[in-house]
């Protein structure tokens, strides 16, 4: 079982005739990702690898019967393009794109809720389904079919901690990276609910990092509403107030934001919390031991 994506999910990738869009839409296809269209204007007619290209999304999915985008393009463009996917009745939407202006994704990420659409990301990695769909820029040869949800802010760490349960023979039914940008879509609170409601997941992996209180909020929610075992690591332990550590979203302000405020809330709700990436499969074992 999985949660947002399987072999039947239909993907067409927007900015499919760009560098990043040509090589990854290679990659996804390669890994078995059904990519039945991409759409690039003024490319309309034309193919890459084999996949016909659109010049609108609403011709994709009227042709394709598409029901899943991502999206790579520069991000002047990126949140006319999550806009236009939403519109053309794309039910998930993924973003790669990295760098758009805040209130211009705030704006696009209304206006695919308006319309029914689940967005991840911006500045994401996307998602994998192991040996059944890719849909992103994850390495797929570090993933392995399982039993283990991971959700993450980060995309490096989300690779590093999934080599680790692969390694210690734990596979993965779903990993998403959310992204690490102030305003995302689908967060720590949606999808732990889905890996809740998901019968063949039976533990969830938390990746968090310093910034704003989304961790703290889902510790709060795992309380009250999540029953499966979940283990978290908090990156940025040692980072100064004031200074960004990569993500745009990862940055302590007024005294919030920090990862030991993190750390104590999600111990608080009974998660069990990892202090370096190589102990999480310990913990996961000891948890589904029980």
């Amino acid at each position: 079982m999985s949660i947002l994506i399987d072999k039947t999910t239909r993907v067409i990738v927007q900015g499919i005739t760009g560098r990043d869009g040509e090589f990854h839409t290679r990659k996804m296809i390669a890994y078995g990702t059904q990519v039945v269209g991409g759409v690039s204007p003024g490319k309309g007619g034309t193919n890459v690898q084999g996949v016909p290209v659109f010049n609108t999304v609403y011709k994709a999915v009227q042709q394709t019967k598409a029901n899943t985008s991502i999206i790579f393009v520069p991000a002047r463009f990126a949140a006319d393009c999550i806009m236009e996917a939403a519109d053309a009745g794309i039910s998930l939407i993924i973003c790669i794109t990295e760098g758009i202006p805040t209130q211009d994704v705030i704006k696009a990420y209304h206006y695919a809720k308006l319309k029914g659409a689940r967005l991840i990301g911006p500045n994401c990695p996307g998602l994998i389904t192991p040996e059944e769909s890719l849909v992103g820029i994850l390495p797929g040869s570090i993933f392995r079919p399982g039993n283990i949800g991971v959700i993450s802010r980060s995309g490096t760490l989300t690779y590093e901690i999934v080599y680790q349960l692969t390694t210690a023979g734990f596979g993965q039914s779903t990993a998403v990276g959310m992204g690490g940008d102030p305003v995302v879509g689908l967060y720590y609170i949606d999808l732990l609910d889905m890996f809740q409601n998901d019968p063949q997941t039976d533990a969830i992996v938390m990746i968090g990092e310093i910034g704003g209180n989304a961790e703290e909020l889902a510790a709060l929610h795992i309380s009250k509403h999540i029953t499966k075992p979940v283990i978290a690591f908090i990156a940025g332990q040692s980072a100064p107030p004031g200074k960004q550590m990569g993500h745009a979203g990862a940055i302590i302000s007024s005294g919030s934001g920090t990862a030991q405020e993190k750390v104590q809330a999600l111990i608080s709700a009974g998660v069990r919390v990892a202090q370096e990436p190589s102990e999480v499969p310990l913990i996961l074992k000891e948890q589904l031991s029980k």
